[in-house]
């Protein structure tokens, strides 16, 4: 199955997602006609959080002396510990079954992707802009500035799926799992059960997201309707093709981060023999998408080529 050619989902009890098709590996790819607005559109990228902060903006005013600083300030906020605002994910529900329970059954798929997003901590890094006035001497003359100075600060944006999923009248698991594309969750089923099994405990933290729910994001982020996560100019409901994954082993800030990174480093490695990736790598690390869609074809070399070979273009290799 290609994967603009995914149906709604009608009933979730019923439906099965085949099993038996070939490897992921070999899939033919749906190519983008052209590789239009990502999920960085505008020149921004999708996240919550994930990047550095900006340096300062001035804009000139009225004079008022005082000696011009060389550089603006970028100051860190004091980091909450992420025990102190989400409880423990290991507390979480966490009906989790075996693979060969789901090998027929989509709404089993539906509960193991849904398990995974319960127990992975809905937490991230937003950049705060506050912006104040300052003095200078410039060429001279005494000038007012405003310098624009970003705080790091940390923030649970648990209850964001929630809210989505109320709006959209709807339970969150049929929300925020049954917005994905078909053939692309059975693709996260196989490749989260592998990262299961190699011990690095896959998390889940955002999947489907509506306009709405992308409007709800924090930090740099694609347009409320160009999000892969499912926006309005993507396909809306049932075409979700984004989701983020992380690791839920360790119990500080520091042994969990080295957790994401043996993750992400494994997606990299094993994530074509699923047909994902990561588009962005270290612009937005958790982000994944299938290898054969827009997405990545429009953001990773590898992923062009194969989209060109499928057009008929020259080219000496397919995926490396």
């Amino acid at each position: 199955m290609k994967l603009n050619d995914a149906a709604p989902i009608q009933d979730r009890g019923v439906q099965a997602l085949s099993v038996n098709a070939e490897p992921f590996s070999v899939l033919e790819p749906t190519a983008a006609t052209e590789p239009g607005p990502a999920d960085a559109d505008t020149g921004q990228a999708r996240t919550e959080g994930w990047g550095a902060a900006e340096a300062g903006e001035t804009t000139l005013t009225d004079p008022v002396q005082m000696r011009a600083p060389e550089s603006p300030p970028v100051q860190l906020a004091a980091l909450t510990p992420l025990d102190d605002l989400h409880h423990d994910a290991k507390e979480e529900p966490n009906d989790i079954k075996t693979g060969d329970e789901c090998l027929t059954s989509e709404l089993c798929i539906d509960q193991y992707l849904w398990s995974l997003y319960q127990r992975a901590r809905k937490v991230d890094t937003v950049k705060v802009v506050e912006e104040k006035k300052t003095s200078v001497i410039k060429k001279g003359k005494l000038r007012t500035i405003i310098q624009k100075i970003v705080t790091l600060v940390r923030e649970d944006f648990t209850w964001k799926d929630p809210a989505a999923a109320e709006k959209a009248g709807m339970p969150q698991m049929d929300y925020v799992i049954g917005g994905m594309e078909r053939d692309f969750k059975l693709r996260l089923y196989h490749a989260l059960r592998a990262m299961d099994d190699a011990g690095l405990a896959p998390g889940i933290t955002s999947a489907f997201r509506d306009d709405y729910r992308q409007s709800l994001a924090s930090g740099l982020k694609a347009a409320t309707n160009r999000s892969y996560h499912g926006g309005s100019l993507r396909g809306g409901y049932g075409h979700g093709l984004a989701a983020d994954l992380v690791s839920v082993n360790g119990a500080t800030d520091a042994e969990r981060w080295d957790s994401n990174e043996k993750l992400w480093n494994w997606i990299d490695a094993h994530g074509k023999e699923f047909g994902i990736g990561r588009p962005y790598l270290d612009k937005d690390p958790p982000h994944v998408a299938p290898i054969d869609g827009q997405e990545y074809a429009a953001h990773r070399r590898g992923g062009k080529q194969y989209a060109d070979h499928r057009h008929g273009r020259n080219t000496k290799q397919a995926l490396q």
